[in-house]
């Protein structure tokens, strides 16, 4: 158990250490050096102004946004939320400054784009300086599998027979594109154009896919563009949050309503398209650098590192053959497709505290107060609830006309280890239905989604 955690986080001020499968035509070291070096903005992978402040062993300032600060303040609670963070928090940092506290260009963002919330800013004084290890929710399948397993029989027979039957049609649709995937990790190039054609086909039929290809166009674009607006968050140690944002927004019509990165499937052209109206001279690599990044991290995400990725095969494969060879894969796949289930609202909790409280274990025994989404150390950061030996105190915001903030009201409120309540998003095919009320942030690089009504309580992400 402790090695998947492990294996889920990323230090990048250390070499790369993960077991991966065999045959891959590049290793993750390999990979770590060349975005280190060969990128604009590599260097902010392990200079950053995030990770800095976390080994320093200084207080840290952190920004949430909260639709419910009135339940806070009755309730004293503050709740936490799945997602990219499992369980924390989630907030963006905060830089202390003599003007006031200046927001990284993730709070910017959500302070520009969410007029309509609270901004909370926490001081967290750890005991230590904080080893900056993030949690990579691409490398959270084999968890997500094992959590099923263990609670399987909280779901009826017909339940568990409509998930194996929705898994495996899902891998038998995409199982064409699944081996190109894989040979092409291997080294066995397939033209890009064919690739990215073939991946935004099997998004429908494997969602995980969509938010594999999300990140790699995140890391792309983070990592490699050069614009005024880019430059000047790069001298303040920050890679710029706004260029995927932007992304999103362009590529999937709706994306303001539900941002769902289940959809995220942009074609060839339309890709190439995409990335050229938001920096034109990158428009010309992006494409072979999906071919070659995005299988690179399929095979290490969905294969279980003892394979070896030049002879498996998903055309054919049994799903039970599958949980062992691809324990990563089916774990992503089924915890998408379980949350569909008409009784998965109740069953939320079982199935996310227990991987919770895993993660509240793994961070207090590794000193991580504070954890980060470790895809990239882009800014998106939580506060752990049940860290035993920090301080945490809390404050409504005002913020000034130069963007910074300022703690205004104390709020007298306490952690506790509590998930706040999930809903479910519609289905593509049930956009057409969804309402105001079900404007919420699905990316798993963003809060886990709330409702906005319905069970909405106390401590709710941003």
């Amino acid at each position: 158990m402790r090695d998947e955690w492990e294996n889920a986080h990323t230090d990048y001020t250390m070499p790369a250490q993960r077991q991966i499968p065999a045959s891959l035509a590049e290793s993750e070291s390999d990979w770590r050096h060349y975005l280190e070096r060969s990128t604009p903005n590599g260097w902010l992978i392990r200079h950053n102004a995030m990770t800095e402040a976390l080994v320093s062993g200084k207080p840290m300032y952190l920004l949430h946004t909260t639709k419910d600060i009135d339940a806070i303040r009755i309730s004293r609670q503050l709740h936490v939320s799945t997602g990219c963070l499992v369980g924390a928090l989630y907030c963006s940092p905060l830089v202390s400054q003599r003007e006031g506290l200046r927001p990284n260009n993730l709070g910017t963002y959500l302070m520009r784009t969410k007029p309509s919330t609270t901004p909370m800013v926490f001081e967290v004084i750890p005991d230590a300086p904080i080893r900056p290890k993030g949690v990579d929710y691409l490398h959270l399948g084999a968890i997500h599998l094992r959590t099923y397993e263990r609670y399987q029989s909280f779901l009826t027979l017909a339940e568990n027979d409509q998930l194996d039957h929705a898994v495996l049609t899902g891998l038998r649709s995409a199982a064409v594109f699944l081996d190109a995937a894989l040979r092409n990790a291997a080294g066995h190039a397939t033209p890009a154009p064919e690739f990215i054609d073939q991946l935004s086909d099997a998004v429908a039929h494997v969602p995980f896919l969509g938010y594999l290809y999300f990140e790699v166009l995140s890391e792309y674009l983070m990592l490699h563009s050069v614009t005024p607006e880019t430059k000047t968050y790069a001298q303040a140690g920050e890679l710029n949050n706004w260029l995927y944002k932007r992304l999103a927004f362009a590529a999937v019509d709706g994306m303001d309503q539900l941002f769902d990165l289940a959809r995220f499937n942009p074609r060839y052209h339309r890709l190439v398209q995409l990335i050229e109206g938001m920096e034109p001279a990158l428009g010309q690599g992006v494409t072979e650098y999906v071919r070659r990044r995005l299988s690179h991290l399929f095979a290490r995400t969905a294969l279980h590192p003892s394979q070896d990725a030049a002879s498996v095969t998903f055309l054919g494969a049994d799903l039970s053959t599958l949980r062992n060879v691809a324990p990563g894969l089916i774990g992503q796949m089924i915890f998408r497709e379980i949350r569909y289930m008409p009784r998965y609202q109740q069953l939320y909790h079982c199935f996310e505290k227990a991987k919770a409280l895993e993660a509240w274990d793994y961070w207090n025994s590794e000193g991580i107060p504070t954890p980060f989404n470790g895809v990239l150390p882009k800014g998106e950061i939580g506060i752990n609830p049940v860290y035993p030996r920090s301080t945490v105190r809390a404050w409504t915001a005002e913020q000034d006309s130069k963007g910074c903030l300022h703690p205004a009201e104390e709020v007298s409120a306490v952690f506790t280890p509590h998930l706040a309540s999930w809903w479910a998003p519609p289905r593509q095919r049930e956009m057409r239905n969804a309402t105001d009320d079900s404007r919420v942030e699905l990316a798993l690089g963003a809060p886990s989604p709330i409702p906005t009504r319905r069970s909405s309580i106390n401590g709710v992400s941003a």
